[in-house]
């Protein structure tokens, strides 16, 4: 009797809510959210959640995407009117010989005609390939090497000196070109690419860093199992720490490779300008940019058509390593 009094009383209050109060708590409740009036669905919340967390993933994915797809669009345009009226779809696509693709063609032909003797496409496309590979290859395992001496050898000191080395990532690169710029001209360096190459074999303390850690998470049992069977420090870090580190050793030689290939600061300032045999892609395309408005043989369709084919190797290098760089938060073998 008496909860039928009080479900009599409650439907009385009920009654005399404001309209607009009991729309607006039947509103909040349809997407899960209960209040006084009515109760919450848990299975209509989650729904109403899920549906915010893809609208914001759909909205940043387009975000990311769409300068890819704009420059793809770009690319194909016969001039520059059209490239800065481009939105979605091609508004003027190329009527050339080549179709779609005259100013892909155009990159190759027009090349060394616009940036002058020696500046050949194909030999530009291979100093960058020297650019990124062999200072990325060299230097990331000579970092390897010293995250695993700070990592797993026990030497006095060895704290102190990785806190100073740690320390040089405080001071900009850019406060240390001019310096670093002087001393490269003094070795002849900067008129044949060297600049580009030697200072990276030396490795770099922030992929050390990276390496440091993932270190720490393999137990030192294998050092010392292998240290009882005879092995050396080198034999342990080639024949154990560097097949178990390998996830990390290729997800930062990865993204030092893709660093190094889209770098424009380094080649601008030490390679000289009048070395054209030895440029960088990105200083090439620096500089078809700047010859642009005198050179007809280019335009900016054309500059843009450039970037696609510089582009191409880093996405299809991502593509090929992807699961190589998500594994590189995970632990690999035993666990102490």
């Amino acid at each position: 009797m008496a909860e039928i009094v009080n479900e009599a009383i409650q439907s009385t209050e009920e009654v005399k809510v404001n309209p607009v109060r009991r729309g607006l708590c039947r509103f909040a409740s349809f997407f899960g959210f209960g209040n006084s009036l009515y109760p919450s669905d848990k299975r209509r919340k989650k729904v109403f959640f899920d549906v915010i967390v893809y609208i914001v993933l759909i909205v940043g994915a387009v975000t990311m995407l769409y300068p890819f797809w704009w420059m793809l669009v770009a690319s194909v345009n016969d001039s520059t009117q059209a490239v800065l009226r481009t939105v979605w779809l091609p508004e003027s696509v190329t009527k050339g010989e080549d179709g779609i693709l005259t100013n892909y063609i155009a990159v190759f032909d027009n090349f060394e005609k616009s940036l002058g003797d020696g500046a050949n496409y194909w030999r530009i496309v291979l100093n960058t390939v020297i650019y990124s590979v062999v200072p990325v290859v060299v230097g990331v395992i000579v970092s390897a090497a010293a995250a695993f001496a700070f990592a797993k050898i026990d030497f006095k000191g060895r704290n102190i000196v990785f806190f100073y080395c740690l320390a040089s990532i405080m001071i900009p690169g850019p406060a240390l070109m001019t310096v670093q710029y002087c001393v490269y001209v003094q070795l002849d360096w900067t008129s044949n690419g060297l600049a580009m190459i030697i200072p990276g074999c030396f490795g770099a303390i922030m992929t050390a860093f990276f390496i440091r850690q993932y270190l720490y998470g393999l137990p030192t049992s294998i050092i010392e199992a292998a240290k009882i069977d005879g092995a050396g420090y080198w034999r342990i870090f080639w024949s154990f720490i560097m097949p178990l580190a390998m996830p990390a050793v290729m997800a930062q030689g990865i993204l030092s490779f893709m660093g190094c290939w889209n770098n424009l600061l380094g080649p601008q300032m030490f390679i000289d300008r009048s070395a054209r045999e030895w440029w960088h892609m990105t200083q090439a395309l620096a500089q078809l940019e700047t010859f642009t408005e005198s050179n007809a043989d280019y335009n900016s369709a054309e500059i843009i058509a450039a970037s696609v084919l510089a582009l191409i190797p880093v996405l299809v290098l991502f593509g090929v390593f992807q699961k190589t760089i998500i594994g590189s938060i995970m632990l690999t073998g035993s666990k102490e």
